[in-house]
C-alpha cells in the first residue's frame, strides 16, 4: 500500500517536472524575457487542473469537447505568460513536442511510462 502511494507520488512529480520542461523550454524559446522555471511549474498545474475540470465536464462532447480544451489549456498559457494568443499556443506546441522527446527518452530507459501533467495528449 504505501509503496503503492510513493510511487504514484513519484510519476505525478516526474509528469509535472517534465510537463513543467516542456512549458519552460517553449517560453524560453518564445518569449523575449527569462519567464523562470517556477512559472512553468504553476502553468503546468493550472494547465492539469483546468484540462481535467473541462474534460470532465465537457469533454465527451465529439469534436467540441477536445477543441475547447484545448483551446482553454492555450488560454492557461496566455494568461500567465506574456505575448498573446499566438505565443501561447507556439508555447504549448514546443511544450508539447520537449514532452514527447523527454518521455520517450525515459520510456526508452524504462523509467516511465509516458505521461506528461499538464501537457495533453502526452
Amino acid at each position: 500500500m504505501v509503496e503503492s502511494i510513493v510511487s504514484s507520488a513519484l510519476i505525478w512529480f516526474v509528469g509535472l517536472l517534465v510537463g513543467a520542461a516542456g512549458i519552460s523550454a517553449g517560453a524560453k524559446l518564445l518569449v523575449d524575457r527569462d519567464t523562470g522555471f517556477r512559472r512553468a511549474i504553476l502553468t503546468a498545474l493550472v494547465g492539469a487542473t483546468v484540462w481535467a475540470l473541462v474534460s470532465y465536464f465537457l469533454g465527451g462532447i465529439p469534436l467540441v469537447g477536445p477543441i475547447l480544451m484545448l483551446v482553454i489549456w492555450v488560454g492557461v498559457i496566455n494568461w500567465i505568460y506574456p505575448g498573446g494568443w499566438g505565443t501561447a499556443a507556439g508555447i504549448g506546441i514546443v511544450a508539447w513536442l520537449v514532452a514527447v522527446v523527454i518521455l520517450f527518452a525515459l520510456g526508452t530507459l524504462g523509467v516511465v511510462t509516458p505521461d506528461a501533467l499538464g501537457i495533453p495528449g502526452v
